[in-house]
């Protein structure tokens, strides 16, 4: 009797156990997001390092005004984009229906003045009103408001 007792309370541990292990395997770790010192320098905006600056400054050409821009989904992450690259949300890229691939433009959030500088590297949007789709990171370093999906921005070609 008292061998029985044993057996069972040792295969309930052993079942508590390897249950406990497996919800702690199938657990993703908590990553803090990296966060910038927005208080000690507002209002700049990171550029990608392969930018077009140079000591005379940038040559740019009015694209469009009032243009709606909008940003990828998550599920691009990985893709292949129009150009063959592979799509990354945490990156400075666009997607555009007519300008060439690897086009430099500077999009400029026409609610509070923002800008970031993006390559062309996919085709579209595909919605009729939208003329260009950021990437998640270039979007949200000019958005007015976080929530949003869509705002209009000033689109100026940059020429080398």
């Amino acid at each position: 009797m008292r061998n029985k007792k044993n057996f069972i309370l040792t295969m309930l541990t052993a079942a508590f156990i390897s249950c406990f292990t497996y919800v702690i395997s199938q657990t993703k770790p908590v990553i803090e997001p990296k966060t910038q010192d927005t208080l000690s320098r507002p209002n700049i905006i990171p550029l990608p390092t392969d930018s077009v600056f140079t000591d005379k400054g940038l040559k740019l050409k009015t694209y469009k005004k009032n243009a709606h821009a909008s940003y990828y989904a998550d599920r691009f992450n990985g893709k292949k984009t129009a150009d063959g690259s592979r799509f990354s949300n945490s990156k400075y890229t666009a997607a555009h229906k007519k300008l060439p691939f690897g086009t430099r433009v500077k999009v400029t959030n026409e609610a509070n003045g923002k800008f970031v500088i993006v390559k062309i590297t996919d085709r579209g949007p595909f919605v009729k009103t939208r003329e260009i789709d950021l990437s998640k990171r270039a979007f949200m370093e000019i958005t007015k408001n976080k929530g949003s999906g869509a705002m209009k921005v000033t689109i100026e070609t940059i020429i080398e």
